[in-house]
């Protein structure tokens, strides 16, 4: 299991797992050789019925061929509603009704295109690639349209955020917490809290960010460098980060405890 002395390692992954999937997003959506492109209207006859010619749907505006999954995507399945057309929109949204099933995603956040992404992801695993439908993401000529180039801006912003999200958490993993009616309530921290495996365990404190109404408790390292000071900046208080500007002490908890508890 990876430690925080591997701190490096996991952020260099994190950056190699944005790369790859801001390339792969230009593969997705640049040329390929010997696709098909469908109008809308042909692609809606693949449905998966007995007199269909296949059971296609599509995602952002490519075509996959979903029949090793007929039991989804067939009439009367589950998913049927996305077969013979793009219903991008309800892979993020849940809505399965004619309104919903559409491929406007124009309204979408960033959150919800990197669901997209995640789909896309899943069907270019799964299924086979076949085309690509025109209209609001490609055009006539196969070529992506501006709508879908602001969908893989917003998808490779969304991939910068979440890698600065994972550095984030890694500097100030978040704490244990629990509350009781009774007892009420206590953060403490751990070399596991927040789900970060660390050799160290760290105290806790607020965390306030920008536009955030409230701080969120974190754990903060005591000792060593700054996680931001340069190898060659000046000589350190061996503080660890407890001197970031962004962090507050919880009041009535010693400054160094690993628990602070707050009764009611």
């Amino acid at each position: 299991m990876l430690r925080l002395g591997g701190r490096g390692l996991l952020l260099g992954l994190a950056v190699a797992a944005a790369a790859v999937m801001v390339s792969r997003l230009m593969g997705w959506w640049g040329p390929r050789a010997g696709f098909r492109l469908f109008v809308p209207e042909e692609l809606a006859r693949y449905r998966g019925g007995a007199e269909d010619p296949g059971l296609y749907l599509a995602l952002l505006g490519r075509v996959y061929d979903v029949s090793s999954g007929r039991r989804h995507y067939e009439p009367g399945a589950h998913y049927s509603g996305f077969a013979g057309r793009d219903a991008s929109r309800a892979f993020v949204t849940g809505d399965y009704s004619e309104a919903g099933l559409v491929d406007d995603v124009s309204d979408l956040s960033f959150s919800e295109m990197l669901t997209l992404h995640n789909w896309l992801s899943f069907y270019e695993k799964n299924y086979v690639f076949v085309g690509k439908v025109t209209g609001r993401f490609y055009r006539e000529d196969g070529l992506p349209t501006p709508e879908l180039m602001q969908v893989e801006a917003m998808i490779t912003k969304g991939l910068e955020a979440n890698k600065q999200e994972l550095k984030e958490k890694q500097k100030f993993p978040p704490c244990n917490a629990e509350w009781s009616s009774t007892r009420g309530s206590r953060f403490w921290c751990s070399q596991e809290s927040g789900g970060v495996s660390r050799d160290w365990i760290g105290v806790p404190r607020k965390l306030f960010k920008p536009g955030a109404k409230e701080p969120h408790c974190v754990c903060v390292r005591t000792t060593g460098p700054p996680s931001d000071q340069m190898p060659d900046g000046p000589p350190h208080r061996n503080r660890g980060d407890l001197d970031h500007p962004s962090l507050g002490e919880y009041t009535g908890c010693p400054p160094l405890a690993i628990t602070c508890s707050f009764p009611l």
